[in-house]
């Protein structure tokens, strides 16, 4: 019965931590930062709510209309001579969908491109409106390790800017250097922001792969995807390494090179505005001083990550069991540069955690056949002391002491397990591999696109329903409880889980449905020998 009650919850457990995910899309787990070493600056103000102009802001408009193009073997953006402002920013990988003829994705629409992403602010002033800007140069084109610069001149209230954007072939990040000269006989002072803007990164929605905005300060790693809190207006100041704005598979970020900085966001007429802002720059005369800040916009690539700048890595998160899930990733990595499928790798990958979970799985099995075996006396025994619990508990543990039986045997390995699948899920919800990724293109004999991507849901529900059979297959092979309200309790998990699974990405059932098969061959192996 204890056996039972455990399994029951153990099930339920894990139905409620897959549902949850299902129904409200819950926020990325905090993740705590290493302390930096004490320095004295200005104490860190906590995020608060800010009015709609929180980041000062007017639609672009371009003076000459000149159109600057930087092309690499990753990406093509395209930039407004009037300050750096982008016009678009085009990745050459990374398509809007799996039919033929799909664009690549630009990662500024036209909407965004209106709030000037890439745009200075000085003082409070955007300067695409409020400065006068020129620009010499050229057209860029990248290759192999090569970085190139655009240099852009802007005066402004008394400030003359020099800004130098480079851009290297090999990465997504765009380094922005800003020279501040005080042109004016009087001390100036001043705050610079760098801004971003985009759309949302995925689709309306998606409670799998949610649009939200990050930054990672001293306290660790903050999220906020509720669009109603963002339309207030979110303010951090202290130390900011970067903030940005993403989902599962992509990032538009900022990351200041000098620290304390403000972070800003805002949502507002389905767009998201970010900021990064310098503060306290204070010129005296004929004097300039230098700011720098580092974008990141393209895939959350595990390797091109690394190699950014202010740990912009951690922008990928596997939640509580990261731990679990980085090595899963590699694993699943490595199987792929032998398959080229990645539908077959997260196969052979089940079939590798099942092997290593076999010994356990087997002593739950076995545990449960002894249990069942045992039910005739229990039910017994608690006929017998019904009205006398304490009786009732020793003649049980003497049951148990006498056959030899762990009434716990049965489900702790069990529980082992399900660290590993919640870290496995976590790590194919943000692996970008999968995304458009094919198992299966069309359905056999048939002309109609299936298993196409794996990030998306099986268009016709096959395998969900496929899974749910196999689950109740699995249920019917496992030892009944005795009582009859938990077993026709567990005869609905399955039903249950299919429901939740019918949406879920299609790597992820299949992941669960493989798992299902080899159990139910691990089961019947096992009733055979008996």
């Amino acid at each position: 019965m204890e056996n039972k009650r455990l399994l029951l919850a153990t099930v339920l457990s894990l139905a409620i931590l897959v549902g949850w995910s299902y129904f409200f899309a819950p926020e990325q787990p905090v993740e705590q930062a290493q302390a930096p070493a004490p320095q004295a600056q200005p104490a860190p103000q906590p995020q608060s709510a800010q009015p709609l102009e929180a980041i000062p802001g007017a639609a672009f408009t371009s003076a000459s209309g000149k159109i600057v193009t930087v092309e690499t073997p990753l990406y093509t953006a395209k930039l407004f001579a009037d300050g750096g402002v982008l016009q678009h920013f085009i990745l050459k990988n990374y398509k809007t969908g799996i039919e033929p003829g799909a664009a690549n994705i630009d990662l500024v629409s036209r909407q965004a491109q209106e709030k000037a992403p890439l745009g200075l602010i000085w003082n409070g002033a955007p300067t695409w409106n409020r400065g006068s800007w020129s620009f010499e140069g050229s057209d860029l084109t990248l290759s192999d390790d090569q970085t190139g610069q655009l240099s852009f001149v802007c005066d402004i209230a008394g400030a003359r800017l020099v800004r130098t954007l480079t851009f290297r072939a090999d990465n997504y990040t765009v380094q922005d250097s800003v020279r501040v000269a005080n042109q004016t006989q009087a001390q100036l002072s001043g705050r610079l922001a760098f801004t971003l803007a985009g759309t949302t990164l995925s689709a309306e929605g998606d409670s799998y792969n949610p649009t939200r905005v990050e930054y990672l300060a001293e306290g660790g790693l903050e999220s906020e995807s509720d669009t109603d809190d963002l339309a207030k207006g979110l303010t951090f100041t202290g130390q900011v390494r970067w903030g940005g704005l993403l989902s599962n598979y992509f990032l538009l970020a900022i990351a200041p090179q000098t620290e304390p900085a403000t972070f800003k966001a805002l949502y507002s007429d389905q767009l998201y505005r970010i900021a990064v802002e310098k503060s306290d720059i204070l010129l005296d005369p004929g004097s300039e001083a230098s700011v720098a800040a580092d974008y990141f916009l393209g895939p959350k690539v595990r390797e091109l990550l690394a190699a950014a700048p202010a740990e912009l890595s951690r922008s990928i998160s596997y939640g509580w069991f990261s731990v679990i899930a980085k090595p899963l990733v590699l694993a699943l990595d490595w199987l792929y540069s032998f398959t080229h499928n990645w539908g077959v790798a997260i196969i052979l990958l089940t079939v590798f955690i099942k092997l290593v979970f076999w010994p356990l799985s087997q002593k739950s099995y076995k545990s449960m056949n002894q249990m069942k075996k045992l039910q005739p006396m229990m039910a017994k025994i608690r006929e017998k002391h019904a009205d006398d619990r304490v009786q009732m508990n020793q003649e049980m543990m003497q049951l148990y002491r006498t056959y030899k039986v762990n009434p716990m045997g049965g489900c702790l390995p069990m529980v082992l397990q399900i660290p590993v699948f919640l870290g496995l899920y976590n790590a194919l919800m943000g692996a970008i591999e999968l995304r458009h990724a094919a198992f299966i293109e069309h359905l056999p004999f048939t002309n109609y696109i299936w298993l196409a991507d794996l990030s998306a849901k099986d268009p016709f529900y096959i395998t969900p329903l496929i899974m749910g059979a196999t689950m109740f297959l699995q249920q019917k092979l496992t030892p009944a409880a005795g009582d009859p309200t938990q077993q026709k309790i567990m005869m609905f998990m399955p039903l249950i889980f299919t429901f939740m699974f019918l949406n879920f990405p299609a790597g992820l059932v299949l992941y669960w449905l493989v798992n299902n098969v080899l159990s139910i061959a691990q089961q019947w192996w096992l009733m055979r020998k008996a």
